[in-house]
């Protein structure tokens, strides 16, 4: 936990921001740029969002010092007894031998990783690279992600590249991770690229910058991934037939790829150790709580229950339980999120004139638009089903307060809070903006 709040949390939210901040800068004044770069601009600021809040939580929140009291409890109990120091005694410091292991090399693991989820070129190159080396192998040996089942989704992926990728979007991506690389220490480089790029430990940030530059110059003139049929053409060849192309991203990916290699077969080894680590730790948790330990999220069918209501997350502030079509009208400014349809704005209008809805909530005075429960959520919950107590489909789960996203560490039983679309916002938007008849229909809505 310690390690998630010292140094990743703060360097993930760091990064994000000056992620953004360029291609900010980058895409200024220029709609096709902007448009192409909205996903990825989109994934920068959720992710920027969620680290916050998780980090807001830890540190404000105080659910990392509960969390440190709660192991320091756990260490203790094991060691009162010996009997359970015979059974439990080594699994702490073993898990923490793990992370001492891991923050060794955790600052170039990062950034190497940044660098290939920030550069759509190199994780491309990359991906072809992969394939050709995983192709000649039976489809149970190869690596599960470039099985043959996952072939056409990946062609695909190639294809729609062309819809948000742009070298001008791209490069200063990938500069940022390089001048990340250049900074690192002695112990921690990144052998390729002082090789390709001309780094060096200590260099200063102005002679990394002009190295940087003069080979993300060459780099990105003699590649031609960013071109639609030359990657494609790709995806059926041979390693040497990849390689013969002389690419300059080829090359790029070719390079890393023997750390990535090493990298991937540590994350194995290391995931190897924590599976045979965490039913002993689990059960010395489970014997010290009497069997009262919430439930992992752990990609497994769940379901969870509890009550719709509001919450008061800090002094002076209140998240009220329900919201309504008032509300989508009074944040309405035209811009980004908050821009409204115009067929939404009058479908408002006609019901302010008195037109007739089913979906009007006589309570409310209005149509709900969204609702807050007390269910336990974390990531990937998002279009999960909520039924009321009698079965029937209220809404469905979208998203959690910013006080929430720390809990996936700690529950906070009082803050916690999901959000969930209400299904008469959804009935009454197909019906009064959208005009789905065929989809009421299909429903059984009359």
């Amino acid at each position: 936990m310690k390690e998630r709040t010292d140094w990743a949390l703060p360097r993930y939210v760091r990064r994000n921001r000056e992620m953004i901040a360029i291609l900010e800068a980058t895409t200024k004044g220029q709609k096709e740029l902007e448009i192409k770069a909205e996903p990825r601009m989109r994934g920068l600021l959720n992710g920027m969002k969620k680290n916050e809040g998780v980090l807001a939580g830890l540190l404000k929140g105080g659910i990392l010092a509960r969390k440190e009291a709660q192991q320091q409890e756990l260490d203790s109990w094991i060691a009162a007894d010996p009997q359970r120091k015979k059974e439990y005694g080594d699994v702490l410091a073993a898990l923490g031998a793990m992370q001492a292991e891991a923050e060794k090399t955790r600052e170039r693991d990062s950034i190497l990783g940044g660098a290939y989820m920030g550069s759509t070129l190199l994780s491309t190159a990359n991906q072809l690279y992969r394939l050709s080396l995983e192709r000649p192998k039976k489809d149970l040996d190869r690596d599960p992600a470039f099985q043959e089942r996952n072939w056409t989704r990946m062609k695909e992926g190639l294809e729609r590249m062309q819809r948000t990728y742009d070298n001008r979007l791209d490069r200063p991506m990938l500069r940022y991770a390089l001048l990340e690389a250049a900074a690192l220490p002695a112990g921690q480089r990144i052998a390729p690229l002082d090789t390709l790029v001309g780094f060096a430990p200590g260099m200063s940030k102005d002679d990394a910058a002009k190295k940087a530059d003069a080979y993300l110059d060459a780099l990105y003139a003699g590649t031609k991934i960013p071109e639609k049929d030359f990657r494609l053409g790709l995806f059926d060849r041979s390693t040497k037939e990849i390689l013969a192309t002389n690419d300059t991203a080829i090359q790029l990916a070719v390079a890393l790829h023997p750390m990535m290699e090493a990298s991937r077969e540590r994350e194995k080894a290391d995931e190897g150790k924590r599976t045979r680590l965490r039913p002993q730790y689990m059960r010395a948790l489970l014997a010290q709580r009497g069997g009262l330990v919430a439930p992992d999220a752990n990609s497994t069918l769940r379901v969870t229950f509890g009550r719709v209501m509001g919450v008061d997350p800090r002094d002076g502030m209140r998240y009220l339980p329900q919201t309504t079509l008032q509300g989508v009208v009074d944040k309405h400014t035209g811009e980004g999120e908050f821009d409204a349809p115009d067929r939404m704005l009058e479908a408002v209008k006609a019901l302010r004139a008195g037109k007739k809805t089913p979906y009007f909530d006589e309570k409310l005075g209005d149509v709900p638009v969204d609702f807050m429960s007390d269910v336990d959520t974390t990531g990937g919950n998002s279009g999960s089903a909520v039924l009321n107590s009698q079965g029937e489909l209220v809404g469905l789960l979208f998203d959690g307060t910013l006080e929430t996203v720390a809990s996936d560490f700690l529950f906070d039983t009082e803050k916690t809070r999901s959000i969930q679309v209400d299904s008469r916002y959804l009935l009454w938007t197909w019906d009064a903006v959208e005009g789905a008849k065929n989809l009421l229909d299909e429903v059984g809505i009359k």
